[in-house]
């Protein structure tokens, strides 16, 4: 995983690929149990690998670009190479329910 905005839009367009950005806090229950039960996960790290340069940045450490909510985490953003917005949105989410986010994003990017 990333943690440079930049860094991971320069290597999106370099890998022609999408870019998934997590947004986090060092003291959040619910994205901690998200990172252990979901971003465990073979299948979707998979997935996420396959389709899209991966960038968790933590409100408390990490240079939050401007345009992007911190507040209500975790947030998940799916964006271009380019850092325009595909599809967003906030919430734990159990495997099966990351997967629909997942399909969501896809069709809002053929979009």
């Amino acid at each position: 995983w990333l943690h440079d905005y930049a860094q991971a839009l320069a290597q999106a367009q370099q890998e022609q690929k999408d870019v998934y950005m997590f947004i986090g806090a060092d003291k959040c229950k619910f994205c901690d149990r998200f990172k252990e039960i979901t971003l465990t996960d073979k299948g979707v790290l998979k997935r996420l690998k396959k389709e899209y340069v991966l960038i968790y940045l933590s409100r408390d450490r990490h240079k939050i670009p401007d345009g992007f909510k911190t507040k209500g985490v975790p947030r998940h953003y799916f964006l271009t190479p380019q850092g325009t917005i595909i599809d967003q949105t906030w919430g734990g989410r159990e495997v099966h329910g990351f997967y629909d986010v997942l399909d969501e994003a896809e069709l809002n990017r053929m979009n």
